[in-house]
């Protein structure tokens, strides 16, 4: 189902990102999703990450604190140009694959560079 307003190569690219961000394809997928600078934000410390290599070190700090889970929910255009607002709903996986999603959503919202690829993500309560 396609997200009105927002282009079709970005809705596919954010899907394709959620889709394998639970997977090992996760790592090789950074560099055809992100922008080499991208500036990302540091959920578990505070303040920003910059680049491939911190992100995925980011990620794999948070697999190894347990199993994040995010359902993409709705995509729409965002307020800003170059913007789109992506609902999702956080959870976990536990050790015997046991899954608890949290009762509210948040919302990611992704900045895109001139090269198509995501330039910068916020979150949003």
């Amino acid at each position: 189902m396609a997200a009105e307003g927002v282009p079709a190569a970005r809705e596919a690219l954010l899907r394709r990102m959620y889709e394998v961000f639970a997977t090992d394809e996760r790592d090789a997928f950074v560099p055809r999703c992100l922008a080499p600078d991208v500036d990302w934000p540091n959920m578990l410390d505070g303040g920003r990450l910059h680049g491939h290599e911190a992100v995925r070190a980011y990620w794999a700090r948070q697999f190894t604190a347990g199993h994040p889970l995010v359902r993409l929910e709705g995509l729409r255009p965002g307020g800003a140009a170059e913007t789109v607002v992506v609902t999702v709903r956080l959870g976990t996986r536990d050790a015997a694959g046991a899954e608890r999603w949290a009762e509210e959503t948040v919302e990611h919202v992704y900045g895109f560079g001139e090269d198509g690829l995501v330039a910068r993500m916020d979150v949003r309560a």
